[in-house]
């Protein structure tokens, strides 16, 4: 048994033996252990009896590669690249990213080395800085009338296809907080950091000793998290970009900018509840999820691609985890107290430096398989666990972080902002976020790191 799978045996024993009388007929995912090598994975079968896409022909054994950065999904994306080469005859080669690598750095290094992939499944900030001198005008394609609201734009034109709406916040394990509170949980009952902090408590008091668990990874700080201080400033990718730019000349005085305070407020209620608040910097990320799976801890501050996570942690499809909003004050009607932030998060860049015409048509054909066809619907939902962005996909995601966005996206109660930072904002803001999480720095510091920054950019 892995380390994760002996820290689950010892959470349990441990918690067992603490508290065995509040547990009984509770079930926080020790049915199985996910290190079991005869657990069967129960997958949704792909409906293949109807299939009306009409397959181009004339494209048979011309060759495409993806470079794919979301490291969760690249085992499906082999199986659908099989599929679509059973169907039309492509072969599509998917070529991983090193964990911890840079996309950018990645992608900017095969051009470089005059070998860029056909396709590249990037952040939205790298497609943005690399869009207008490398990638494929793909303003005119069919797809981008099922995609409105999630396209983006560069002066006016349409570079990238929008992979997966994600969503973020902080993800609430319903059955720890019934079972610790003794009764029903509503999420919407909670509309503020007041509020937040009233569930904390009580939590706690009920013997959840530290409820939060926080990632201290510099990617989730200073990206995940820190840019929500622009992403709120109404909700939109262009006022992010207004606040941006107020910061990067000195118009605005983040001391005084109440989602710089209402953000670092909200930092420090999860830091006084974080599992890890002895030791921050040396949280361990999967064993986050399994706290979580397992019912030490009923919040983690993460996104919907944290799901394959938890299902390694021992979590199942009908276990009912949800998302409550990144509280940034404690005024209920606060856009950001009300609304879940999801966006897309990854693009899909078309090279349009060296492709030749024909890797070009199958690489759109690829994009287009995967948005009108039958199979390739049901394959982005169902194998790689996404939201789509389309539309006209009529396939709802299966496990209960993806299906909470896909609900708050159909209710109307999110919000699409995405920041347009420097690639490197994530390790270096995320860096002075991991000096404030481990109070190595205080707010004071920290806002001088940020504004810094910024006063360094073009």
């Amino acid at each position: 048994m892995k380390r994760k799978g002996i820290a689950r045996l010892f959470a349990m024993v441990l918690t067992g033996a603490m508290t065995m009388g509040t547990l009984t007929g509770c079930t926080f995912g020790f049915a199985s252990d996910p290190d079991d090598p005869n657990e069967v994975e129960e997958e949704i079968p792909i409906d293949t009896s109807v299939d009306t896409y009409e397959y181009r022909t004339d494209l048979k054994g011309t060759e495409i590669s993806v470079l794919n950065t979301k490291a969760e999904i690249q085992v499906a994306l082999e199986e659908i690249g099989k599929i679509f080469e059973e169907k039309t005859g492509i072969h599509v080669e998917i070529m991983p990213v090193t964990d911890g690598d840079s996309p950018y750095t990645k992608v900017v290094s095969l051009y470089n080395a005059g070998n860029p992939p056909t396709l590249s499944i990037l952040d939205t900030t790298d497609v943005v800085a690399l869009a207008e001198e490398k990638a494929e005008d793909l303003t005119g394609e069919a797809w981008t009338d099922e995609a409105e609201g999630y396209l983006t734009e560069i002066n006016g034109k349409i570079y990238s296809f929008p992979l997966c709406v994600e969503g973020r916040g902080l993800i609430y394990h319903k059955e720890v907080i019934e079972e610790a509170l003794g009764e029903a949980f509503d999420p919407a009952s909670v509309k503020t950091q007041e509020d937040l902090v009233n569930l904390l408590d009580r939590l706690v008091a009920a013997g959840i000793e530290k409820p939060v668990s926080l990632a201290k990874e510099d990617w989730s700080l200073g990206a995940h998290q820190l840019q929500y201080v622009y992403e709120t400033y109404d909700g939109t990718t262009d006022g992010a970009q207004q606040v941006i730019e107020q910061i990067k000349s000195g118009e605005l005085n983040l001391r005084d900018y109440d989602r710089m305070n209402g953000f670092l407020d909200l930092v420090d209620i999860l830091k006084k509840y974080n599992v890890a608040k002895g030791d921050p910097l040396g949280a361990d990320y999967d064993e986050m999820a399994i706290d979580l799976a397992d019912g030490k801890t009923a919040i983690w501050l993460n996104g919907n691609w944290a799901w394959p996570n938890l299902k390694e942690a021992g979590a199942k499809n009908e276990d009912e985890y949800g998302f409550l909003p990144y509280f940034m004050s404690n005024d209920e009607n606060d856009f950001a107290n009300q609304k879940i932030q999801g966006s897309p998060s990854k693009q899909v860049m078309m090279d349009g430096q060296m492709a030749t015409e024909d890797e070009k048509a199958a690489a759109k054909e690829f994009l287009n398989w995967l948005v009108f066809s039958e199979l390739g619907q049901q394959l982005v939902v169902y194998k790689c666990n996404i939201i789509p962005p389309f539309r006209n996909n009529p396939y709802e995601p299966t496990d209960p972080l993806s299906r909470d966005i896909y609900e708050h996206v159909q209710n109307g109660e999110t919000f699409s902002a995405s920041a347009i930072v420097p690639n490197d904002h994530w390790s270096i803001l995320g860096g002075a976020m991991q000096k404030y999480l481990a109070d190595r720095c205080d707010r004071e510091k920290l806002i001088e790191l940020i504004e810094e920054y910024w006063a360094e950019q073009e």
